[in-house]
C-alpha cells in the first residue's frame, strides 16, 4: 500500500516524532501520538505493538525518516514516512471528505 492509500483508508496510527515544544509552537495533528525522536528507541515496543499501519511524521520528514529506518530494523512491518506535519495534515483533511 502507498501512503496515500493508507491515509484514504482511515485505518492508521499517526506518530509525531517532533519535540513537545514544537507541537506547542507549530501545532499538531488530531489523534497523533507524540513520541519524540530521542524516545523512539526506548518506546519501540509501544510502536511495534500497534496493529495497523504506522505513519511517522515530523517538521520536514528528516527525523521521521530516521525513526522509520530504525523501526524497520526492529521489525516494523507496516510503517510509512508521512513527511512534514503541515503537508500531512492538509492531505488528511483533504481525504476526510472521501471516507
Amino acid at each position: 500500500m502507498s501512503l496515500s492509500e493508507v491515509l484514504k483508508s482511515g485505518n492508521y496510527q499517526l506518530i509525531d516524532v517532533r519535540e513537545p515544544m514544537e507541537l506547542e509552537m507549530d501545532g499538531s495533528i488530531e489523534g497523533a501520538k507524540n513520541i519524540p525522536l530521542g524516545e523512539v528507541e526506548d518506546r519501540q515496543e509501544e510502536i511495534l505493538s500497534i496493529e495497523k499501519p504506522v505513519v511517522i511524521f515530523c517538521r520536514s520528514g528528516n527525523r521521521s525518516g530516521k525513526a522509520l529506518e530504525y523501526l524497520n530494523t526492529q521489525g516494523l512491518k507496516d510503517g510509512y514516512n508521512g513527511g512534514g506535519w503541515a503537508e500531512l495534515k492538509a492531505t488528511i483533511e483533504a481525504n476526510q471528505g472521501t471516507f
